[in-house]
């Protein structure tokens, strides 16, 4: 470096571009992993799409472990940046990072594997060429900053391994959390206070096909698929196929669709009154004995006060026309899968509407096996 440019790196308005691009760069990666730290759901179906796009199914029953490290890895890192902890060994990893994805997204970009990048989560949408965009403006910035780090001392102070285990702490600890029970903060179309109603009126997304209904004939046995639901009593239900799963992360409101063998019920549940207590299980032979044992009791209790119950599952109603926790039938219902997973993400839990509108929802690990259900009667719903 000539003398001319080291004065120049040392001026006051060098300085501040350095910290200009380490904060951008910074605050970026601090939300690009909250948001997805707080929905490991989300990005253990996002990272499953990748591991199949790229042959790797052996992982597959990792990917809600990956999610979580991944993204509290590069929380972490940006907090760690922000705050100047260790910031040269820092910046070495982020200008790794920024250059295996910087290849990655570009690859992508010319491949396609996979609609979305979900490098923002459910917060931000951005194509795989938007991606590779803003991964060329992060990438020099990260060597701009990385440069100016070379000086600093590498070997870390007490005060930086303390402030350290409280970024893991707070970037794991977030990812953990939302996964044992539900997301801290919901980006889904589906949240707490949601007017489905009115929703799916102001949802002017395309109307994509995402679920084929397959009906027979009574009287000819032909078997034939349907786009929507069909109520002509000559035809029987017999099956429903879920398209497009491979590239579609979410369900939008128009998705939500709850029906059995015989109709479909959703505007009737959207119009009720009452509080609709509904059992999400996306697979009923995984429902675990303790998680049984609280549904029984609250269903019991949802009974009691007048609150209408069923169970929501994506697998075949004709099998399950009512699934039995403990010794108490539950009408059980059809939803695609993939809103299931939008709608509640656990395994299992309950959602609670009420005039169309999302009052509760709860994972089955939250709910308390003796204790009293809310009166969801009492709740103000707009």
């Amino acid at each position: 470096m000539t003398l001319v440019t080291r004065k120049y790196s040392e001026s006051k308005g060098w300085k501040i571009a350095v910290d200009v691009c380490r904060i951008l760069l910074a605050l970026t990666f601090v939300f690009s992993g909250f948001v997805k730290t707080v929905d490991p759901w989300g990005t253990g179906i996002k990272v499953g799409e990748y591991l199949a796009a790229f042959d790797m199914d052996w992982l597959y029953g990792w990917r809600f472990g990956i999610g979580i490290w991944l993204n509290g890895a590069e929380m972490m890192l940006g907090l760690m940046v922000l705050f100047k902890v260790r910031l040269r060994l820092t910046t070495i990893f982020i200008s790794c990072a920024m250059l295996f994805f910087t290849c990655l997204s570009f690859v992508l970009a010319i491949w396609n594997p996979v609609d979305d990048c979900g490098c923002f989560g459910e917060a931000i949408k951005l194509t795989n060429w938007e991606t590779f965009i803003k991964n060329l403006i992060l990438f020099p910035m990260s060597l701009f900053v990385c440069w100016n780090s070379r000086k600093l001392p590498i070997r870390p102070t007490l005060w930086d391994g303390a402030r350290m285990l409280v970024f893991a702490c707070i970037a794991f600890g977030i990812g953990i959390y939302s996964y044992r029970h539900l997301p801290i903060i919901d980006f889904l179309p589906f949240k707490i206070g949601t007017n489905l109603v009115e929703a799916m009126e102001d949802d002017n997304g395309q109307d994509e096909v995402e679920v084929e209904y397959v009906f027979r004939n009574k009287r000819t046995g032909k078997i034939k698929e349907f786009e929507s639901w069909n109520d002509d009593p000559e035809w029987e239900y017999v099956e429903h196929n879920v398209l497009s799963v491979d590239t579609k992360v979410h369900a939008s409101v128009r998705d939500f669709s709850v029906f059995d063998a015989e109709h479909d019920i959703t505007a009737d549940i959207l119009a009720d009154t009452n509080v609709v207590y509904m059992v999400f299980a996306g697979d009923l032979g995984d429902i675990k004995p303790r998680c049984e044992r609280k549904l029984a009791v609250s269903v019991s209790q949802a009974r009691s006060r007048g609150y209408r119950v069923m169970c929501i599952t994506a697998d075949p109603v004709v099998a399950h026309p009512d699934v039995m926790l403990l010794d108490i039938p539950v009408p059980c219902y059809n939803m695609d899968g993939t809103t299931i997973k939008t709608v509640l993400r656990a395994h299992t839990g309950v959602v609670v509407l009420r005039n169309g509108v999302i009052i509760d929802k709860v994972n089955c690990r939250d709910m308390l096996q003796k204790g009293e259900l809310p009166d969801y009667r009492s709740l103000k719903v707009d």
